[in-house]
C-alpha cells in the first residue's frame, strides 16, 4: 500500500525506505501476533514483546549473514517506525491504520454483513497526513454504501461514521 501513495505525499518521501520499513513492522508481528488496542495488552508490554522479537530477528536469525550489517540496518528501520519521528514512519504508521480498515471492510463485506467490525473505525481518527486521511474517508464511505445495501446500520466509533461522500 505505501507504493499507491499518491503524488502529493510520495514527493516528500522516501518510498523504497517506506516499502522496506512496512515490511520490517510486519516482522515482528508474524511471531508475536498484530496486537490491537482491543486486545487488552498495554503499550508497554506489546513494545517489549515486538522489540524482543526483533532482537532475536536481528541478532540470533541475520547476526552473522554479511557481518551482521543487514541485522543492523532492519532493526535500525525497525526502531525508526516505532520512534515515529520522520515523516516516513509517520506516513507507514498512517497506511498500516488504512489497512486495518481496508482489511475490517472486507471482512465484513465477506460475511455479507453479518459481521460488524465497527469497534475498528476509531483508528481513522489517528491517521495524520491528509492524503491517507482522504483514503480512509473514501472506505469508510464505501463501508456506509455497503451497509445500506445490507439493509442494517452498522456500528461506528465515535465521530467516525461518514455525513457526506468524500471528494477525491
Amino acid at each position: 500500500m505505501t507504493m499507491m501513495a499518491p503524488s502529493s505525499i510520495s514527493s516528500k518521501l522516501d518510498i523504497l525506505k517506506c516499502c522496506r520499513m512496512a515490511l520490517i513492522h510486519d516482522m515482528a508481528e508474524s511471531l508475536v501476533g498484530d496486537i490491537t488496542p482491543v486486545d487488552g495488552v498495554s503499550k508497554e508490554e506489546k513494545s517489549r514483546r515486538e522489540s524482543e522479537t526483533m532482537n532475536y530477528i536481528c541478532e540470533k536469525l541475520l547476526g552473522k549473514f554479511n557481518g551482521g550489517l543487514n541485522g543492523q540496518d532492519i532493526r535500525k528501520l525497525w526502531q525508526e517506525y516505532e520512534d515515529s519521528e520522520t515523516l516516513e514512519s509517520n506516513f507507514v504508521h498512517d497506511i498500516d491504520k488504512v489497512e486495518l480498515i481496508t482489511q475490517m471492510v472486507e471482512y465484513e463485506r465477506s460475511e455479507k454483513g453479518e459481521k460488524d467490525l465497527g469497534e475498528f473505525t476509531w483508528v481513522a481518527k489517528k491517521i495524520q497526513s491528509d492524503e491517507v486521511k482522504a483514503w480512509a474517508d473514501q472506505l469508510l464511505w464505501e463501508r456506509l454504501q455497503m451497509w445500506t445495501e445490507f439493509g442494517t446500520e452498522p456500528s461506528w466509533a465515535d465521530g467516525t461514521k461518514p455525513q457526506s461522500k468524500p471528494t477525491i
